[in-house]
């Protein structure tokens, strides 16, 4: 697959596949099918402390097919492509429909949403790199972490991944989609100081395009600084605090946000933002919008799972929720229409209003920077929040030292709406697009 012809190949394969499997399923009597139909190949390198820990080459097919008969609902899948499968993989899925309840909302998304514009956005870039090449990639990626600064006696490794992938969605209205992109990755983590004063951090790149990402040699020295920074840490005080989430954390935020306003936790009433749409959650300066259409996203479509139109949309607007995340089912059981998020989210831009990373951190002033998170402590149904935390003790609107074994607690309502800034600092390695975000006062259990 190294190549647009190549791919545009198995894609062919891969679209005429998926005719043959509708076409069986409707001869059996299914008056509704879909058909998703995948091709994924890989490289994975693993390195620790200069010696090769796994080269990993991955080559996976994925075919699986869902019929409906008025509203019962059967899947099958498989891989295997031999005719003799494909057919009995057709077979048990209208075998397990036939045993199914009646569901009014079961069924493909209406036929006038398909999409017709069936654009690419630039996402197929594979790269020819070898095992050996990765390997060395890797061992230097590590050598420049290690090479920083002689506390850093110990490592867990670099890594070097390489994925392609094509898919095929089709189904009975006439709809096929075809879709392929590539996703590369390099990092690295690292161990400094000894004994119960070890700190582990890194650092990582990722991108559709391997001539996007860090060098081995930045990478590798941030992942230095950043496991250096965290040595001789101290407690603080419990407290009332200004929390400042770091980018890459602070997309776990906008995480819950998307959980909460999800259908199926909506319709399972499994969430504390029942009947928000249309509310304020946030300052009325916040804003969120969904960008399919971003060349390069890491989530661009022009159309969602069950292949309908994707479309650039608002998720808050002036503070205010303006919609749920919604595929078809959900839709329907919720009385509402699909808002083309079938198999999730895609590209969200938080908007900025308070600078960069420094101008985030003069303007707490005083408070807490977290770098990092443990633990699961969100509960989907109340909003009620509590995490282990670790980063650094900000004073006059300056790091002063590192801080963990901290927890940080409150409700996502009232965080949402205590929300002070999001930065500029945009980390670019996500789909959701943020910055790092202030939330004006949460609780900080340290000592005492």
């Amino acid at each position: 697959m190294a190549s647009h012809a190549d791919s545009d190949a198995h894609l062919d394969l891969l679209a005429g596949l998926s005719q043959r499997l509708l076409e069986r399923a409707r001869a059996s009597g299914a008056d509704q099918a879909e058909v998703s139909c995948s091709e994924d190949t890989g490289l994975n390198v693993n390195v620790r402390m200069g010696e090769v820990e796994t080269v990993e080459s991955t080559r996976d097919r994925g075919i699986s097919v869902t019929v409906y008969f008025n509203g019962r609902k059967g899947s099958a899948s498989t891989a295997d492509l031999q005719d003799a499968s494909l057919a009995a993989t057709v077979d048990q899925a209208c075998a397990i429909a036939r045993h199914t309840e009646h569901d009014p909302a079961a069924g493909l998304a209406d036929a006038e949403l398909m999409a017709t514009d069936l654009r690419e956005f630039d996402s197929w870039h594979p790269w020819a790199i070898e095992a050996d090449r990765a390997i060395d990639l890797a061992l230097a990626c590590e050598q420049a972490g290690r090479d920083f600064d002689p506390r850093l006696e110990n490592s867990d490794g670099a890594s070097v991944g390489s994925g392609s992938s094509l898919s095929v969605y089709a189904n009975s209205h006439g709809f096929v989609g075809r879709e392929r992109s590539t996703q590369h990755s390099l990092g690295c983590a690292l161990i400094a100081g000894r004994g119960a004063d070890m700190q582990r951090d890194g650092w990582y790149s990722i991108a559709l395009a391997a001539d996007e990402l860090e060098s081995a040699a930045t990478i590798g020295r941030k992942a230095a600084e950043r496991a250096v920074s965290r040595l001789a840490p101290r407690q603080i005080a419990t407290g009332q605090y200004p929390v400042l989430y770091s980018a890459e954390i602070a997309r776990s935020l906008i995480g819950h946000l998307l959980g909460a306003v999800s259908g199926g936790a909506l319709y399972r009433r499994a969430s504390f933002l029942l009947d928000s749409a249309g509310t304020q959650l946030f300052p009325d300066w916040f804003a969120i919008d969904e960008l399919p259409f971003l060349p390069r996203g890491f989530r661009s479509a022009a159309f969602d799972g069950e292949g309908v139109a994707t479309r650039e949309s608002p998720l808050v607007a002036g503070g205010v929720l303006q919609r749920y995340v919604l595929g078809s089912y959900s839709a329907r059981r919720l009385g509402l229409q699909t808002t083309a998020n079938a198999g999730g989210v895609h590209n969200l831009q938080v908007a900025a209003n308070g600078g960069d990373f420094e101008a985030m951190l003069a303007g707490m002033g005083r408070g807490l920077l977290v770098t990092e998170l443990m633990g699961q402590g969100v509960n989907n149904i109340t909003g009620d929040y509590s995490r282990g935390a670790a980063g650094f003790w900000i004073e006059d609107g300056k790091i002063q030292y590192p801080v963990d074994g901290i927890t940080i607690a409150g409700n996502l309502k009232q965080m949402f709406a205590a929300i002070e800034a999001v930065g500029s600092d945009v980390d670019p390695r996500s789909h959701i697009r943020t910055g790092s975000i202030l939330v004006g006062r949460m609780t900080v259990a340290g000592e005492g």
